[in-house]
């Protein structure tokens, strides 16, 4: 990607440099439990911050903010999750605002460790995640290392398709989607509520898809090879490509992200689209 002298974004709520506030600190045991819920149990990460937030008995407080120290390589990845928020702005504005409304543009958490949240307490060790609740996406850019070395997923596009995934959830969010799909979760067995949950997973891979067409167009932005750096990063952070390499073995019925081939195929659909239209994920048979 070519982010030198690109816009970056207003929206970046900068927390590296400060101490999460606690009422009391949260517990070793709520740690463990959300990591181990959303790592290997395939638990969407928003359930296991509220299921840690209430186990470790007190809500999080807003952290003192503090001076920013950062390596070459953080600031690198700060500067590109700048430019690729920006440019997802750009392209949700011109899809969405409409004489009934503007699109609401979220904000981008930077932290280290932990953060309080709206959805409970951010923990580095689950990854990228949105939280409705505040209308944020929080991040721990070390999760870029990971996204390298764990997942063998390299490449600045391959950072970017991360952004932009969180930003598909921000618009579920304002279009109802998110809601709507866990009213329809109300009752229903782990293995069909972890269905829908996939549904809403793939249609996130597919407008971070449409982002990626618009970003293609957009002058200067996006170089060769980048397409492929953001499908090897959603093939490999498919549940049956994550529970393979944890256990040896996947267990369909609790995906929650949808597969290696399922995540692909869905991105690689709104990027040939480049309209929300395509990325009816719950209208599909066989998502």
């Amino acid at each position: 990607m070519r982010i030198g002298g690109r816009r970056q974004s207003n929206n970046i709520e900068d927390r590296r440099g400060a101490g999460i506030g606690r009422k009391g600190g949260l517990g070793i045991g709520a740690i463990l439990l959300a990591v181990a819920a959303s790592y290997f149990l395939g638990i969407d990460p928003r359930t296991a911050l509220q299921v840690a937030s209430q186990l470790d008995g007190g809500a999080a407080t807003q952290p003192a903010a503090g001076p920013v120290t950062e390596s070459d390589r953080e600031a690198a990845a700060r500067e590109l999750v700048s430019v690729v928020l920006a440019d997802t702005e750009d392209t949700w504005h011109s899809l969405l605002d409409s004489p009934r409304g503007q699109y609401r543009e979220p904000t981008l958490v930077l932290f280290r460790g932990s953060t309080p949240t709206a959805c409970g307490t951010g923990q580095a060790a689950m990854g990228p995640f949105y939280c409705g609740a505040d209308e944020k996406i929080y991040i721990d850019l070390g999760f870029y290392d990971q996204l390298q070395q764990r997942f063998g997923a390299p490449g600045d596009f391959a950072q970017a398709y991360v952004i932009a995934h969180e930003v598909g959830h921000h618009v579920q969010n304002l279009m109802g989607i998110s809601d709507r799909m866990r009213e329809q979760q109300r009752g229903l067995d782990e293995a069909r509520a972890n269905a829908l949950s996939v549904k809403l997973e793939l249609q996130a891979d597919c407008l971070a898809g449409v982002w990626a067409n618009h970003a293609n167009r957009s002058a200067g932005l996006v170089e060769a090879g980048d397409f492929e750096e953001a499908i090897r990063a959603a093939s490999a952070i498919g549940d049956d490509t994550l529970q393979k390499n944890a256990q040896g073995y996947a267990v369909p019925d609790s995906f929650t992200h949808g597969t290696s081939e399922q995540r692909v195929r869905w991105f690689r659909a709104g990027f040939e689209a480049g309209g929300i239209q395509a990325c009816n994920t719950f209208a599909a048979q066989a998502p």
